[in-house]
């Protein structure tokens, strides 16, 4: 009985004592699915990870469809509405030291839900919300108006926001440095010119698959001193002018032009001219260049550059690898229409 008494004992303040402070060690250390999968293991364990704030400083729930029920379980949690409210009222302290939300591809989460959990986390600086068509313009106006940090802001897929949205983010968010708005089809010149005119410390920014914007807003992309990555592809309207302009961006090192097919030589040659310090270029499907624009390329970018895809440009001809490396001696990635 007394042998009995004592290793209860033993396993009580083993509980209490030494599990926190393996934890705190380790805890760091794990992927965040492990930690989750650790909450079910005992009440003792899922105490001490969840006041554990430092450990909840990036939340990432994307893709967790069934593997989010492990985080069901454990935090009477799901990705939806309704789950963001628990979510704010079990760890609120936590959440208010958060930094980095990822909630992509969770598609039941709405406009309620964004405000739910921004109201919650103050110092956000990284939101995350790619292909969610159920945020709106109101999803963004909580977002502007509870997290004024933000830095990092992915709203790929979100086809319900418009204008007013990148005018919002336009007027909030000024140090603004990562924006990813690839897929967004309602949104026109009007909004991306507010973007580009009052969020100068862009340093990424990517339009991918977007066929509606014209050189009235490209031309504008050169306000962005501090641009390193652009991505156009698909950009169908997009001429040599507006690519002259963009060529303003000198801090370029990665620009994807794949097809942009209005595009011709004159463009890449501004391009090769002004962004002497590109790495990444796809000129994918433009058959409207030559190899005049390879030429220039050589010319002023042939020490950096390092990925070059010009497959489907039937008007650059065949190269074999060692004449490639003779126009551009660092290139480890090439595609060359054939």
């Amino acid at each position: 009985m007394e042998e009995t008494e004592a290793r209860a004992g033993g396993d009580l303040k083993w509980s209490r004592e030494t599990i926190p402070k393996v934890l705190r060690i380790v805890g760091t250390r794990l992927p965040q699915r492990d930690l989750i999968s650790l909450l079910l293991v005992s009440p003792w364990i899922h105490r001490t990870l969840v006041s554990c704030s430092s450990l909840w400083l990036v939340l990432d729930f994307r893709e967790t469809n069934n593997a989010g029920n492990r985080l069901v379980a454990a935090l009477s949690l799901d990705i939806e509405d309704k789950h963001l409210d628990l979510l704010k009222t079990k760890c609120l302290d936590s959440l208010q030291e958060l930094e980095s939300l990822n909630l992509n591809v969770c598609q039941k989460i709405s406009d309620r839900g964004v405000e739910t959990i921004t109201s919650a986390c103050p110092k956000l600086k990284v939101f995350s919300i790619y292909w969610n068509v159920r945020v709106t313009d109101i999803g963004m106006t909580h977002l502007v108006k509870n997290c004024k940090h933000i830095v990092d802001l992915n709203l790929s897929g979100c086809k319900n926001i418009t204008d007013k949205s990148l005018q919002l983010i336009a007027d909030n968010y000024p140090d603004l440095e990562l924006l990813n708005l690839t897929r967004c089809i309602k949104l026109t010149d009007g909004g991306l010119q507010q973007i580009l005119l009052k969020c100068s410390s862009l340093q990424s920014l990517n339009l991918y698959a977007l066929s509606s914007f014209t050189d009235e807003a490209y031309k504008k992309i050169s306000l962005l001193t501090d641009l390193r990555f652009l991505d156009l592809c698909g950009a169908q309207n997009l001429s040599d002018q507006g690519l002259c302009c963009i060529a303003k961006c000198k801090n370029l090192v990665s620009l994807n032009l794949t097809w942009c097919v209005r595009v011709t030589d004159v463009g890449v040659i501004a391009i090769a001219q002004g962004c002497t310090s590109l790495e990444f270029l796809s000129l994918f499907g433009i058959v409207g260049v030559t190899d005049k624009c390879l030429e220039a390329l050589s010319r002023s970018c042939s020490n950096m550059i390092t990925t070059l895809d010009v497959n489907g440009c039937i008007g650059i001809k065949g190269r074999s690898r060692d004449e490639l490396l003779q126009y551009f001696p660092y290139l480890r990635c090439f595609k060359v229409h054939s």
